[in-house]
């Protein structure tokens, strides 16, 4: 992972937010919140929250007691998250997922979707997790499944590698989808002091778009992915990438598969 693979900056946190929340996330997103929900927390921490779509379900479906605090290391995406509100309050706070600045064994869960991916040291936040947790307290997050169990994300590389051959934007592949090997990810949790092995279960999902256009937009435009195209050149990828989309899934509407694994660890 590069640096510029974690910069959420500009406009792609309303991109993210308009197009690739309901495009991929919102799935995934009510998945984790009702395995949370399941394990009746009182005290909730959200980890990379992002632009909130886990953090509008948990206020959802938990109870009013219940507390959720969701935190996101880059502000932009917490205010866009604001911006958006939720069904009830929730304390947002701006907190590096590797240092979380709370005490030990406060919380009964800590969820994250599909952040873990982005940690530059997924021990040290594994680590972190376990360390806010009450004994008995749930880790549950998720990561997307390999590039090729997600259609749109496999088709817009391919298209890029195509368009860009002297430089391929590689970022879908290489952080997104680039941690997805259960045994690895069970060996982390293992060294982060987690004993207990994970409870692990791969989801696949339908991603739909009225046209290619949007998935395109999202994933040109809405991630990372945009560090790595020359501003001149972005309106050139994102037109390839949806001409590729409707190459392979029609003019539109578009339907594609996504895949992801679910893990959940209990503090010991």
């Amino acid at each position: 992972m590069t640096l510029a693979d974690a910069r959420f900056g500009g406009s792609i946190p309303q991109l993210y937010d308009r197009m690739l929340v309901p495009l991929i996330f919102q799935p995934y997103a009510d998945d984790l919140a009702a395995r949370v929900a399941h394990e009746r927390p009182t005290h909730v921490l959200e980890v990379a929250a992002g632009t909130g779509v886990v953090t509008r379900a948990l206020a959802a479906c938990l109870p009013a007691a219940s507390t959720i605090v969701a935190t996101d290391l880059n502000q932009a995406m917490l205010d866009q998250a604001i911006a958006t509100g939720t069904a009830r309050p929730v304390q947002w706070q701006q907190a590096d997922a590797m240092r979380l600045p709370f005490p030990d064994a406060v919380f009964d869960a800590v969820a994250c979707q599909f952040g873990a991916m982005f940690f530059p040291d997924k021990v040290a936040a594994y680590v972190e997790a376990r360390r806010v947790l009450h004994p008995g307290g749930k880790f549950i997050f998720n990561v997307w499944d390999r590039i090729e169990d997600n259609d749109f994300a496999q088709v817009v590389t391919d298209a890029l590698a195509q368009a860009f051959p002297l430089d391929p934007p590689g970022f879908l592949a290489r952080t997104p989808h680039g941690y997805h090997d259960l045994a690895i990810i069970a060996d982390d949790l293992a060294r982060a002091g987690f004993t207990t092995p994970p409870v692990c279960s791969t989801l696949a999902a339908r991603s739909r778009a009225a046209t290619p256009d949007i998935p395109a937009i999202a994933y040109c435009q809405g991630t990372p992915l945009r560090n790595e195209i020359a501003a001149s050149s972005l309106a050139e990828a994102t037109a390839h990438a949806a001409a590729a989309i409707a190459q392979r899934f029609g003019p539109g509407p578009v339907d594609g598969k996504i895949q992801a694994h679910v893990i959940a660890v209990a503090r010991p």
